[in-house]
């Protein structure tokens, strides 16, 4: 039988404007109010921790992507680097990242749809919302990405507007009446403590990068375009998350807020009126739209890579769909989860995700040592040590500085979690008595394993 592989077909900048409808630059409004408050109102400097911590770990994921080209990200990297079953700790782990992640997508849209529709039942946004996202998302990648282009750079121009009529504002004397203050950087009322827990509120906001090494079996030369994206994508939404945290913290000072949930809509009614504010419900739907079909897409790929390994049930997670070549039984999972938002909020939800991904952050920090540095003896120069060393190092030290500040409830959830997934593990490995499967290219993949293009 012939070997067949997965479709590389993502070009540079697909994979780019993936990421960014991931990551969603409108993500910026929906956890404005939570954020601000939580940071007590430096809200620029938490995004500048929470940038600085994510850099070093992006490139770690660059390096990673480069030695295993293949879908499942953190699971992946941990699993071939240090061992299969800290491998699939890690990916039951973020498990909680990649199936909840649509779920706020939808909590983010529904908050601002109910703000100017309160007539219309929560519950019903969230189901409507949910469908809107699984159904392109069955498609296929190439549709995601199509329609992501076109919606990020709907958000980017929304953004710019928003500079500029909050510039206009200051100039008039609006706020703080001036464009040029350390305030939102630097407060020296504020502890570092409540900065930091502003900071891993946020790391939210940069997670779209790790979703791009899920996308690695479809993209042409992913050992070289897969940093690359990342780089490109951390760099463009860094810009416009902190130049967006800067203005708004200048227009708007302090951090109270009639409702800290939709606390946006007050920046944005302050700087463009009632017509402002009815464009910007709909970039924030457009941007929510976006980005819930590329995590879902992501997502998808992290739990089709663990079902292809049997490590979950194959039967469901390692299924594609034999007209779209999506994992639509994965991707309707993750959908049906994504129905919990009736009943969680906003804030929970970001919480528990944060959880999940910095583990998975410091985990692939960890993977560039073990595999590097430790297995393939890359500490032959000082530039050596320093890539393959000394930067995961600082990387995996920031994400669990920051993990450490989450909340007390977040890491509760988390390590019930992370409980259950020991136990499942103990279960599969009879108590560590067997080993687990892992998927390698210098095997045969069947036809109904592969994860192709769209017909």
């Amino acid at each position: 039988m012939e070997r067949q592989t997965l479709m590389r077909t993502l070009t540079l900048s697909q994979v780019v404007f993936l990421g960014i409808a991931w990551n969603n630059p409108m993500v910026f409004f929906n956890t404005y109010g939570i954020a601000t408050v939580t940071s007590q109102g430096v809200i620029m400097g938490a995004y500048l921790i929470a940038f600085l911590a994510i850099l070093f770990t992006a490139f770690s994921y660059g390096k990673m992507a480069k030695a295993f080209p293949i879908a499942g990200s953190a699971y992946t990297f941990t699993q071939k680097s240090i061992n299969p079953q800290m491998g699939f700790l890690i990916g039951w782990t973020i498990m909680l990242d990649y199936m909840l992640t649509p779920m706020v997508t939808c909590l983010m849209s529904s908050v601002f749809l109910h703000a100017v529709f309160p007539g219309i039942p929560h519950a019903m946004w969230i189901v409507l919302l949910t469908t809107t996202i699984v159904i392109p998302s069955i498609l296929g990648v190439k549709f995601s990405a199509s329609t992501g282009k076109i919606f990020v750079i709907a958000q980017v121009i929304f953004v710019c507007i928003f500079w500029i009529l909050t510039i206009k504002s200051l100039l008039a004397g609006v706020g703080a009446g001036t464009i040029f203050s350390i305030e939102p950087l630097f407060n020296a009322d504020v502890e570092l403590p409540v900065i930091l827990a502003g900071a891993s509120i946020l790391c939210f906001s940069f997670l779209g990068f790790d979703s791009l090494t899920t996308l690695s079996e479809e993209t042409i030369n992913p050992e070289k375009t897969i940093p690359r994206a990342i780089i490109i994508m951390l760099v463009t939404i860094g810009v416009l998350y902190i130049g967006s945290a800067y203005l708004a913290q200048l227009v708007h000072p302090g951090f109270s807020f009639k409702n800290t949930d939709s606390a946006a809509m007050e920046v944005v009614y302050l700087v463009g009126g009632n017509l402002f504010k009815s464009l910007f419900v709909t970039a924030v739907i457009l941007g929510n739209f976006s980005s819930g079909v590329a995590s879902m897409t992501s997502g998808s790929r992290v739990l089709y890579a663990m079902g292809r390994d049997s490590v979950l049930p194959k039967k469901i997670f390692g299924h594609i769909h034999s007209r779209f070549k999506t994992p639509s039984t994965g991707i309707i999972v993750i959908g049906i989860i994504s129905l919990l938002g009736i009943v969680l909020t906003l804030d929970q939800v970001i919480k528990f995700i944060n959880f999940g991904a910095l583990i998975a952050f410091a985990s692939v920090n960890l993977s560039v040592i073990a595999h590097y540095f430790i297995r393939n003896g890359k500490r032959t120069s000082f530039i050596e040590y320093m890539r393959y060393l000394i930067m995961p190092l600082i990387g995996a030290g920031f994400t669990l500085w920051l993990w450490s500040h989450l909340e007390f409830d977040a890491l509760i959830l988390g390590g019930t979690w992370m409980a259950i997934g020991l136990v499942y593990l103990i279960y599969m490995t009879k108590f560590f008595r067997q080993g687990l499967p892992e998927f390698s290219f210098d095997q045969e993949i069947l036809p109904d394993q592969v994860l192709a293009e769209d017909v």
